[in-house]
């Protein structure tokens, strides 16, 4: 055989071994999010640590909280392991557009504009906001006397928003300081570098619960009551998988598990709906 021959041989082998290789690769790009997710047996998860009591690192330095374990549930649901990506909350939903993970637990609150961009499922509990305070300050009795002070809230939240228009209700213009966690924003409340932090009812209900003697509740809740719930993309390719997580989240819901997730994580339970409501805001 000569070398001319050998060569024509050898790539024609290459070529017959590569085809099927490639074909390969296109069958799983064709397959759909929920496909590829069954597939590989996980499903990813994108989230921050730092909002307690639904993410958060415990004194084991373990992910832990109430979305650690709704997403247990629905990865017994799906029959896939639940694979975490953490981010800070700024970053998080430009990495689901980005495709570093299959949807977002968050959660998030259930806004307009967000609805516009994003699919929510079903939601997980309520939003409204409420202010937490040092368990010692007597100058806030209620929500309206931040007026004149410095109130915390993180960066890119729902939280901040409702404070912006709920401050410009009040006689004296309120400081506002953005945090990229609010772990940072209540370290700084209990340092009394600000004067409270701005924050779903849900989250500093649990906190005030932890540290009595350092943060309190300033009841009652301000802004337009809304609801917490899990993100996806519009795209056509991730709504079968999207379908399957909101089938999962109703019967979680239906059967109590999710009741019980709630009283063990917020002290209460809510009666959310099934389908993202329309918002108000």
């Amino acid at each position: 055989m000569n070398k001319r021959l050998f060569v024509q041989i050898t790539l024609g082998l290459g070529l017959v071994m590569a085809v099927p290789a490639m074909a390969q690769a296109q069958d799983a790009q064709a397959k759909d999010a929920l496909a590829r997710v069954k597939a590989e047996g996980v499903l990813k998860v994108g989230t921050e640590t730092a909002f307690a009591p639904f993410d958060f690192i415990d004194a084991t330095g373990e992910h832990a909280g109430f979305n650690v374990d709704a997403f247990a549930e629905v990865g017994k649901e799906l029959g896939v392991k639940i694979k975490w990506v953490e981010l800070p909350w700024d970053g998080v939903l430009p990495a689901l557009e980005a495709g570093q993970f299959n949807m977002v637990a968050g959660p998030a609150t259930i806004t307009k504009a967000r609805l516009e961009r994003y699919r929510f499922l079903s939601p997980v509990a309520e939003a409204t906001v409420a202010i937490l305070k040092g368990a010692k300050d007597d100058s806030i009795q209620k929500p309206e006397d931040i007026a004149g002070k410095t109130v915390g809230a993180g960066k890119a939240t729902a939280q901040l928003a409702q404070l912006k228009t709920y401050a410009a209700t009040l006689p004296k213009p309120v400081e506002m300081r953005e945090y990229p966690g609010f772990n940072e924003a209540y370290a700084d409340l209990a340092a009394r570098r600000i004067a409270a932090v701005a924050n779903s009812l849900p989250n500093i209900a649990y906190v005030a619960s932890k540290q009595p003697g350092t943060f309190a509740v300033v009841k009652p809740p301000f802004g337009q009551k809304s609801y917490f719930g899990y993100i996806g993309t519009k795209k056509p390719d991730d709504q079968a998988l999207l379908d399957a997580v909101q089938t999962a989240l109703v019967k979680i819901k239906s059967d109590g598990r999710m009741k019980k997730l709630q009283e063990k994580w917020f002290g209460t339970a809510f009666d959310t709906p099934d389908v993202a409501p329309e918002p108000s805001f």
